[in-house]
């Protein structure tokens, strides 16, 4: 008599689909276990989810990123990879600590090279880049700090062109986009600021979105998808 089969979760269903569909990597399996031995919160996109962008790079024919949020330069990695030896990933990080620990990362993976880390909040490093009337950008992927997620969206599509993809991820949040997130707790704030992307997304006449809700390693979320008009 056969064993009944154990049920299936979705953290089991993502390391399928990593073994099947993606290459052994150690150089980034080290570049993540040094960004967490550095404190660094477990945040950063799965392994699909990275070579989701690093194929939607591809695809959009990027040769120039944006990204808004470096973490440990896991989520940049798959990007530059994307963008080629001769694309440019241009990445926002706030905290000193996590930029040094991407450089580290970026370097130890051979993209280095390809990769502009620029620190400081990221709203003021997204003028800058508006001051400096760099070329626009062709996919821009945002993943910091979700209260700031609508003016991130409404900068992106200024530092883009038509046909710059935009990304957003960390939409549906277990579901708490639902309803408005209490403003005095950072969560709430969070939700707000979620909500409020979302909102510009749906409402910018330059703008065609979706979003799709995920689950795996990482829980019940999502990630939004733009093209500028």
């Amino acid at each position: 008599m056969s064993t009944p089969a154990e049920p299936a979760n979705p953290t089991d269903v993502d390391a399928y689909l990593t073994e099947r569909l993606l290459a052994p990597e150690p150089e980034m399996e080290a570049a993540r276990a040094r960004a967490h031995e550095a404190g660094l919160p477990s945040i950063e996109v799965s392994e699909t989810q990275g070579k989701f962008l690093m194929l939607l790079a591809q695809i959009a024919g990027a040769r120039r990123v944006l990204e808004i949020g470096t973490l440990g330069g896991y989520s940049t990695t798959w990007l530059a990879r994307g963008v080629g030896p001769d694309g440019q990933v241009t990445t926002c990080e706030f905290e000193p600590l996590h930029a040094r620990v991407a450089s580290d990362n970026l370097a130890a993976c051979g993209v280095a090279e390809r990769v502009d880390i620029r620190i400081g909040p990221a709203l003021d490093t997204l003028d800058a880049l508006l001051a400096e009337g760099r070329e626009p950008f062709d996919m821009i992927f945002i993943d910091a700090d979700k209260e700031n997620n609508g003016h991130y969206i409404e900068l992106a599509i200024a530092l883009g062109r038509p046909g710059t993809v935009i990304v957003v991820d960390n939409v549906v949040r277990e579901g708490a986009v639902l309803q408005a997130g209490d403003p005095l707790s950072e969560a709430g704030r969070m939700i707000n600021g979620v909500r409020q992307g979302i909102d510009v997304l749906g409402s910018n006449p330059r703008l065609d979105a979706t979003a799709l809700q995920t689950v795996g390693s990482k829980g019940w979320d999502g990630l939004a998808l733009a093209l500028i008009r």
